[in-house]
């Protein structure tokens, strides 16, 4: 092959100039061929002309039995990352069968062979209100400065292409039926089917159409009025909607990584950019994602009035310490509640601990091991009657920085440290190491730091109205010592 300016002067000279090919072959220093092959514009040096003019190698029955055989064993074994390459078979070939030929021609007749129709799938079309499509995905984030794999689940209404994403610690089942409900909460109501792949979740086994469905999930689709979809083993495609959705956040959403203080932040901020898609309009689509939103909504089961109860829920009893064991940890509750019987409520993200259905303490829940948290607050009535606990109460150690105690321990005694973890409570410990930091004194005393904490030019306001109960004079009581008197 020549360059094209080598072949334009080539015809030049043949044409307007009338050389001949051995003096053309000269005056450009080429191959007298080179010039024959081109100098009648038989031949063009952009398009590849007839064959290399090498023999071609003969594949025989016995050589093409032989690769058929190694596919074959591969189909039979159904070892995705175990399977015979061209490159395998031929290297086969030359030692078991003592093949003359080249790689390249096996691994021509290995394609071919193995050459399969594309897939091709029937485009789908969706009713308003007919059928929401479900999948988990993975994001990682930076949370609290720590990063770490958050789940994601995606959900998308499949006439208007309406999103909705929820992230949570983990991908179990109390966050699936969580995000299933907050879901129908933020489309504003729930569609007659629900597609979702075989994830033990929501199948307890079984697949497709012949899978069995998990207990709590036949509970939530009952009380919700929808039926449950479930798709074949491989078949991403049947849930295409959704399945590029799970990318769609992970770029548009998610990049640059996230940093937040609470998975409540991150999912604050999803939910704001699944609002705003709503004015995004599809290509090949007349309408707004939220106007053909709108319109699928008019079609869907309106909510029932009572709030299905997404959480994991278990009875238990304040131990000693004032904590509780839910999974695999313990959480604080208010020393007060020691000994007596509580509920637990595990939800995707948080755990509630009720007494008498009044709530008591709140965490974001810990999907560690032998884990305890506790709360300052829990403990401060116990630690000020027993003061002298103060510097090795694990709450304290648990919550407290050592800076904080070892200020705490230039005070006058435990019971000072005591009112400084009230002042810890009320307003922080940034807050407390901030004033803590103006006073220059040697010695630190609790008066000091509240000094501070109180605005020097704030005024106190005082009630110039003194409210003083005076009872009414009973008059009568007097006329009647007159008359006695007369």
């Amino acid at each position: 092959m020549i360059e094209v300016d080598l072949y334009q002067k080539i015809r030049y000279l043949h044409e307007h100039e009338g050389m001949s090919q051995r003096a053309i072959s000269k005056l450009l220093g080429i191959s007298r061929n080179t010039v024959k092959k081109y100098c009648r514009g038989t031949h063009v040096p952009w398009e590849r002309q007839g064959k290399s003019g090498r023999k071609r190698y003969v594949i025989t029955n016995e050589v093409l039995e032989f690769i058929n055989e190694c596919l074959s064993s591969d189909t039979t074994e159904n070892i995705k990352k175990q399977k015979h390459t061209a490159r395998r078979i031929y290297h086969r070939l030359v030692e078991e069968k003592g093949f003359k030929g080249g790689e390249s021609t096996i691994r021509e007749v290995v394609n071919k062979l193995r050459d399969k129709p594309g897939k091709v799938f029937v485009p789908l079309s969706f009713e308003p209100g007919e059928a929401f499509q479900v999948d988990w995905g993975q994001a990682t984030i930076y949370l609290s400065d720590k990063k770490l794999i958050v789940h994601l689940l995606c959900m998308r209404e499949c006439y208007s292409a309406d999103i909705y994403c929820f992230a949570f610690f983990r991908p179990n089942e109390e966050s699936f039926l969580e995000g299933l409900i907050a879901g129908f909460e933020f489309f504003g109501g729930v569609s007659k089917r629900i597609i979702f792949d075989n994830a033990k979740v929501a199948v307890k086994e079984g697949f497709g159409a012949h899978a069995i469905v998990q207990e709590r999930y036949k509970f939530l689709a009952a009380h919700y009025a929808f039926q449950c979809d479930f798709c074949n083993i491989a078949a991403g495609h049947e849930k295409g909607l959704v399945e590029g959705l799970v990318g769609w956040i992970r770029r548009n959403i998610l990049v640059p990584i996230p940093r937040v203080e609470t998975i409540d932040d991150l999912n604050v901020e999803i939910k704001k950019r699944c609002l705003l898609y709503r004015q995004h309009k599809i290509a090949g689509r007349e309408r707004l994602v939220g106007e053909m939103a709108h319109e699928a909504r008019g079609m869907m089961t309106p909510l029932p009035p009572y709030r299905f109860d997404s959480s994991k829920t278990i009875y238990s009893k304040v131990d000693s310490f004032s904590t509780v064991r839910f999974d695999y940890n313990h959480y604080s509750v208010p020393a007060d509640y020691a000994g007596k019987d509580v509920s637990i409520k595990g939800f995707g993200n948080e755990i509630i601990i009720l007494y008498r259905n009044k709530e008591i303490a709140r965490y974001f829940r810990c999907y560690q091991r032998g884990e305890t948290l506790y709360r300052m607050e829990h403990y401060l009535d116990l630690i000020e009657k027993r003061p002298r606990s103060v510097f090795n109460a694990k709450p304290v150690k648990s919550n407290v920085s050592n800076k904080l105690i070892e200020i705490g321990k230039r005070l006058s005694g435990p019971r000072e440290m005591v009112k400084l973890l009230r002042l810890f409570v009320d307003y922080g410990e940034e807050k407390l190491m901030e004033v803590i930091s103006y006073i220059r004194t040697p010695e630190i005393t609790i008066e000091q730091v509240q000094a501070h904490l109180l605005p020097a030019n704030k005024t106190v306001e005082v009630s110039q109205e003194i409210e003083v109960n005076v009872a009414t004079p009973q008059i009568n009581k007097y006329d009647t010592l007159i008359n006695r008197g007369a």
